[in-house]
């Protein structure tokens, strides 16, 4: 084999080596999970598949799911199997506990004294919260309650199957893969490029500044803020984080929320403060100030006099 039949040989092995998905892309990926020992379902992308498994399909939206690989959205394992993959490509993913909710730890199981958990709670599989530790109570005997802190998963070999349905190159389309990834729902969101006006200081050699104006542009990614998501806890605790991994990822400038209300205005509030206003009389008033630290005979004659 001549020199350049060699190089040729070595530049179609390295162009074979990048071929497939690689770190950074997004794809949208059809899934199914299960338990390796007893084939039990725990997620699924399939609604159908989801009713067999008899998990309540009412609460949530089943579709494929949209992944941002070396984002750690999936297990350590199934990246693996994505990186270097084709668009078309399935199969079976096997995960050891350790890759996915950790071995079960003996020493995460406490007793802890009953009154710490609501009443409401104090029956065995309810999850409870005891010293901002997730946990589901195992028995309560009498003044005590046996806690187990371990994730319901934990020591638990998992399957995962799948099928890479497409690579998502459109950026709107990404970083609403992202948050639903997330938040478990994808708000609307748009990206624009906006024109602003930024100052730079320069100095000469003589030491004098001049202050120069010039206009650059920035992508934006606009965010529609459901009140799902206002209150979903992950994105009320871990907002800046996830902004700061949309615009890595998405080379981005800035994110903005933009926050939605819905229903009818003030008309509820208005009926009722004008129910309080200028067609109550003394004695309205005085029933509804029964209650209120105040003197409400006082108010009332003040009220009288005018």
């Amino acid at each position: 084999m001549s020199d350049q039949e060699q190089a040729d040989a070595a530049e179609d092995a390295d162009e074979a080596e990048t071929e497939g998905l690689a770190d950074g892309d997004f794809v949208r990926v059809a899934y199914t999970i299960r338990t390796a020992d007893d084939d039990r379902v725990i997620d699924t992308t399939d609604e159908e598949t989801a009713e067999d498994a008899e998990i309540d399909t009412e609460e949530h939206e089943f579709e494929p799911r949209i992944i941002a690989l070396g984002a750690g959205h999936v297990f350590p394992s199934v990246e693996e199997a994505f990186v270097g993959a084709d668009v078309g490509d399935e199969g079976v993913v096997d995960v050891p506990a350790e890759d996915a909710f950790g071995e079960y730890d003996p020493d995460e199981v406490e007793t802890v004294k009953a009154d710490k958990i609501p009443e409401d709670s104090r029956y065995p599989g309810a999850q409870v919260q005891i010293d901002n530790q997730q946990g589901y109570l195992e028995t309560i005997i009498g003044g005590r309650a046996r806690v187990d802190f371990n994730h319901p998963l934990a020591g638990e070999d998992l399957e995962y199957e799948y099928e890479i349905l497409e690579q998502i190159d459109d950026r709107e389309q990404q970083a609403a893969g992202m948050l639903g990834m997330y938040l478990q729902e994808a708000p609307e969101v748009r990206i624009e490029t906006v024109t602003e006006e930024e100052e730079s200081v320069t100095e000469d050699d003589d030491g004098e500044e001049t202050v120069e104006t010039e206009e650059v542009e920035k992508d934006v990614l606009y965010v529609t803020a459901t009140q799902a998501m206002q209150m979903n806890q992950q994105w009320m605790f871990q907002k800046q984080q996830i902004a700061q991994d949309l615009m890595s990822r998405l080379d981005l400038d800035r994110v903005v929320v933009e926050e939605v209300i819905e229903g009818g205005g003030m008309g509820g509030l208005g009926g009722m403060m004008g129910g309080m206003g200028g067609g109550a009389g003394a004695e309205d008033i005085e029933e509804a100030l029964e209650d209120v630290d105040v003197d409400a005979d006082e108010i009332v004659d003040e009220i009288d006099e005018e």
